[in-house]
């Protein structure tokens, strides 16, 4: 018998619990004929905003050990041209779409999700963590903006509406629950981390923007501590991401509390390392003798 690999994120329900992360997978249209897209249980979009940004300076990416960093800056066209132009070719793919969105303030995200909740997406993914912009604070840093932002915009639409929350914070429990006291129906944790990387022959910044955002395996056991805090925190879903590069990591989230898992670094490494871990996870329920994907969530044995 093939296991149950369906899960829910609010009312939105996946066939399957592998998604792509944000900024990883551009609008799909450049990964069609690498990744069988369909097969995904979604796809999470680059992040727009309500106007186009240019992003930051170049150098925007640079290689670490055991990650990247980034400080893209959320170059995006802005919601007009996603909407006319990047929507449709997503469509395509037959894969519920979450649009991630990010804004300068609470109007720009009200008028973001009034105009997602028109359209034919499956969900918003709130991206209140960027680590690559101006701003001295993100809202994911600070609990009361964290819970007036999503509340803003929670009678604005009845699209499940996802978190995406930060781990440049003390305490991420804190941030979770007024998330979900603000009516949140999922978090994505985490975003990444923030870094700076030098380049000692001219005693430089290798990034334009200075720091970036630290992504791939460094970074995964914080992430996994994040989803298991939360997970004994939250009754929300978490959708779980941080250095998976292969099935044992994703498993490793579920374990810890994730009711789904996004993949993001892993895409620029190995564009079709979803379908593997789609195939992975099967793999390992029916040799456990695990007949649904649910049975593995929160299932960390911390007993001695």
């Amino acid at each position: 018998m093939k296991p149950d690999l369906e899960v829910r994120l609010g009312k939105l329900k996946l066939k399957n619990p592998v998604i792509v992360a944000s900024g990883t997978f551009g609008y799909g249209e450049e990964f069609y004929g690498l990744a069988k897209l369909k097969d995904l249980g979604a796809v999470v979009t680059k992040t727009i905003t309500l106007r186009p940004k240019e992003g930051n300076v170049p150098p925007r990416i640079v290689e670490t050990p055991a990650g990247m960093l980034n400080s893209i800056g959320l170059e995006n066209p802005g919601l007009k041209v996603f909407l006319k132009e990047k929507l449709p070719g997503l469509r395509k793919i037959k894969t519920p779409i979450i649009v991630s969105i990010s804004a300068d303030s609470d109007a720009e995200f009200a008028e973001l999700v009034k105009n997602l909740d028109k359209s034919d997406v499956a969900a918003i993914e709130l991206n209140l963590s960027c680590p690559n912009l101006k701003s001295k604070i993100m809202v994911a840093q600070d609990a009361q903006a964290t819970y007036r932002v999503i509340s803003c915009v929670r009678h604005l639409t009845n699209k499940t509406l996802i978190a995406k929350l930060s781990p440049n914070v003390t305490d991420i429990k804190v941030i979770a629950r007024q998330a979900e006291k603000a009516g949140a129906d999922a978090v994505s944790l985490i975003n990444t981390l923030v870094g700076l990387a030098v380049d000692i022959e001219n005693q430089r910044p290798k990034l334009g923007n200075i720091t970036g955002g630290l992504s791939g395996p460094a970074i995964k056991p914080i992430a996994l501590r994040m989803v298991w805090e939360v997970f004994n925190a939250v009754k929300i879903p978490i959708i779980g991401m941080g250095g998976i590069m292969n099935t044992r990591d994703g498993l490793e989230f579920f374990i810890c509390g994730a009711s789904a898992i996004a993949v993001g670094t892993g895409n620029f490494v190995q564009p079709g390392l979803t379908a593997e871990v789609i195939s992975g996870i099967k793999r390992y329920l029916q040799k456990s003798g695990i007949k649904e994907i649910k049975k593995l969530i929160g299932s960390l044995k911390c007993t001695t």
